[in-house]
């Protein structure tokens, strides 16, 4: 069984991919303006965006909320607000000499064949592949040493490319195929099943399914997740009971069981069922927050078997990741911040029979079965390790890996003998490596065929402090001969979330970046999952703050060893990340000079009244549930800390309108109050992607036009006026 994600959470925003121009190492002085020159540009014409007499009340403290209108996702008016603020905002980046340049390298290093590591069902071997510019990545198969045909092009689900694949799910033994689709980018998908062999629709697909995996029982049907449809926007209204179903082949979904979450003792906002690899037990985990489940397990072998609580409270995470008979291995942090592997027999699962498998070490650990044996990926400073085990929690063998940077644990079914797994890190693409169970031998499958060389660029680890003492670190990507003269135009990307560990990956679009001279530099903020369960909790709820001053100290950093200075220097990321850009900007906005928050959750005393926001109650906590934290959220949250009279600095913000994750209403008032309230000449802009979401699926095209965007509008802002080598 494949290592197992099981709840959704707030996401970071897909990495995507860039050229290689030959050129100078950084942008030179007779390439920048003056800022008064700069500032002339930037003068702007916004769009009267209405505000209403709206407050509501914290205890005792009113709060006003003037643009509470733009929560409507679907009216007239907002639709209206969207086009006008689209025009303003296309209409400036349309005059940024250098956009089109930076999309056309953008797709020369984009365009080249990615293809993703096998997997066998059935009588196919199937992969995924992207020809170089596709929108959407393709499935193929081929049979034996026979020709590789199409099984799954989802290009062709729509003629904008913006319906996309989400999941695909085989049969036991390959002979059918279940599959959800995305459309504009929707967390609400469509479950489509096929004949394998065939590729012909067997019955109408299941709709409204959301937050769901596919997980078969034998070739007889499937386990999905859903909500109710709700009353109102299906993009923004709320979310919190979610059901597990299943579906039995041939019937309506009318008639697909539920068999979980129907009452109110099973109210849980996140629900999902696996069924192990032997087709033994039914795992059932639910969760109210994006931290912490209870569990279940049933004994499918046994007709009407009840079900048995494994855990009864929210206080770790767990999941089942294999069984033998009737011995079940689980993964969890319970009484292990950096998780573990134990073992127990489902007969008595509670976790005071619990034994350690793989005990608990400095690090975190994932962990991953495939061929008959467990892989344990421990990150080491946010750097890979990987140890093979056999089912007796005995250490065969660290798998060797090329360097310093990121791996894919290798997983697959227990028959594999040979496992794939991907190495990365920020100035290496994607390798993928074929490794061999029982030889411990590892050879390159695939190399990426990306036109860029690495060896023209320095990745290096520091450490810096943040405002408490803490020891961060941080990642630094720059082409060879960096001249350290505080002039480098440098992108500051973060998250600090979720649990989310940001580990080295290799992206083509920050490829461009770099091969123009730029710094890209990626601290591990506490609130991620680098160092654990603690390292998580130390940037939740009343500590929030530590995530910012991480972030601005990361700044610091930059600005005090050379890298860059206030003037270069640009501020990016997504959903949490988003949030986390809006807050060091209205907290420090003469640190910067550029700002990017992407599909932030920016108003944070709502947030959790749209779509599953409430679950995200573990890392923020909420407006109602104590005074003390109404008034920290309030105390950062960007919409209610945009001040009258400051120099912020140029930003774009993004967002897309189909996005059900973080409902674009956040970035929406953001950009108001910044637009109203603005003091200096440096533009404040909104970029609204129509028919897209929260990122999952984005068609390559619309992402490539997005970079060009985002770099351009950031050089621009940095006083640039041409590109180097152009």
């Amino acid at each position: 069984m494949k290592k197992l994600s099981i709840l959704a959470v707030a996401g970071v925003l897909a990495a995507c991919s860039g050229e290689s121009p030959e050129g100078t190492q950084a942008m030179s002085d007779t390439q920048v303006e003056t800022q008064s020159a700069a500032a002339e540009k930037s003068a702007l014409a916004y769009p009267q965006t209405r505000k209403d007499d709206v407050v509501d009340s914290y205890f005792g403290t009113e709060v006003a909320d003037p643009y509470r209108w733009l929560e409507d996702d679907r009216s007239e008016e907002t639709e209206a607000w969207v086009q006008a603020q689209n025009q303003v905002t296309f209409s400036y980046l349309e005059q940024i000499p250098f956009r089109d340049s930076l999309k056309q390298r953008l797709e020369k290093l984009w365009n080249y064949e990615k293809v993703g590591s096998p997997f066998k069902e059935g009588d196919y071997t199937y992969f995924y592949r992207n020809n170089g510019l596709q929108d959407q990545y393709v499935v193929w198969r081929k049979k034996g040493d026979g020709e590789a045909e199409i099984f799954l092009d989802p290009n062709t689900f729509s003629e904008d490319g913006t319906t996309s694949l989400a999941t695909l799910k085989f049969s036991k033994d390959g002979s059918i195929a279940a599959y959800a689709v995305s459309e504009g980018g929707s967390d609400w998908r469509k479950i489509y099943i096929i004949d394998a062999a065939s590729k012909t629709l067997l019955e109408e697909p299941l709709v409204d399914v959301k937050f769901s995996g596919i997980s078969w029982k034998g070739n007889e049907g499937f386990y999905y997740s859903s909500y109710d449809k709700p009353e109102g926007s299906e993009l923004s209204a709320k979310t919190d009971q979610h059901k597990l179903y299943y579906h039995k082949l041939g019937q309506p979904q009318s008639k697909d069981a539920l068999v979980f979450g129907g009452t109110d003792e099973e109210k849980r906002r996140y629900v999902s069922g696996y069924v192990t690899e032997d087709d033994r037990y039914l795992v059932i985990s639910g969760a109210n927050s994006t931290s912490g489940n209870d569990l279940f397990i049933r004994d499918l072998s046994q007709k009407d078997a009840p079900l048995v609580q494994v855990l009864s409270d929210f206080d770790s995470d767990t999941y089942v990741i294999d069984n033998q008979g009737s011995q079940l291995f689980l993964v969890t942090n319970r009484d292990a911040p950096n998780k573990k592997v134990v073992t127990v027999d489902a007969s008595n699962p509670a976790p005071e029979n619990w034994q350690d498998f793989i005990a608990e070490t400095d690090h975190v650990l994932t962990a991953s079965t495939g061929g008959g044996y467990f892989f344990a990926e421990y990150m080491v400073d946010a750097l890979s390790r990987v140890y093979q085990y056999d089912y007796n929690g005995k250490r065969v063998r660290e798998i060797s890996l090329p360097g310093p940077g990121s791996v894919s644990s290798p997983s697959g079914k227990r028959e594999d003998k040979t496992l794939y797994y991907s190495f990365t890190n920020y100035k290496t693409p994607s390798t993928i490596f074929a490794f061999d169970v029982e030889q411990g031998a590892s050879d390159i499958y695939r190399e990426s065929g990306a036109e860029f060389d690495p060896s023209g660029y320095e990745s290096k680890q520091v450490f810096f402090t943040s405002k408490d003492g803490t020891k961060v670190p941080m990642m630094i990507t720059y082409k060879k001969g960096l001249e350290l003269n505080g002039k480098n135009p440098t992108i500051l990307y973060g998250y600090g979330g979720f649990n989310v560990s940001l580990t080295p990956s290799f992206n083509i679009a920050n490829a461009v970046w770099l091969e123009l001279g730029g710094v890209y530099a990626v601290p591990n903020l506490r609130g991620g999952g680098e160092y654990g369960k603690r390292w998580h909790d130390a940037g939740t709820k009343l500590q929030k703050q530590n995530v910012f001053d991480d972030f601005i100290a990361a700044g610091e950093y930059l600005i005090d060893n050379g890298y860059t200075s206030s003037d270069y220097l640009a501020i990016r990321g997504g959903s949490n990340g988003g949030l986390l850009v809006g807050a060091v900007m209205t907290q420090r906005p003469e640190l910067v000079k550029v700002a990017l928050p992407a599909v932030g959750v920016m108003d944070m005393l709502r947030y959790h009244t749209f779509t599953a926001g409430a679950g995200w109650a573990y890392d923020y906590g909420t407006a109602e549930q104590s005074e003390e934290m109404f008034q920290y959220l309030k105390g950062y949250s960007p919409v209610h800390n945009v001040k009258r009279g400051v120099n912020y600095p140029a930003t774009l913000v993004t967002t897309a309108d189909h996005d059900d994750r973080v409902v674009p209403a956040h970035s929406f008032k953001f950009a108001a109050e910044l637009q109203d309230k603005q003091q200096g000449v440096a533009p404040t802009l909104i970029r609204i992607e129509t028919n897209a979401g929260h990122g999952a699926g984005t068609p390559v095209s619309k992402t490539i036009e997005q970079y060009a965007d985002i770099f351009g509008f950031t050089l621009f802002n940095m006083g640039i006026t041409e590109l180097p080598g152009s």
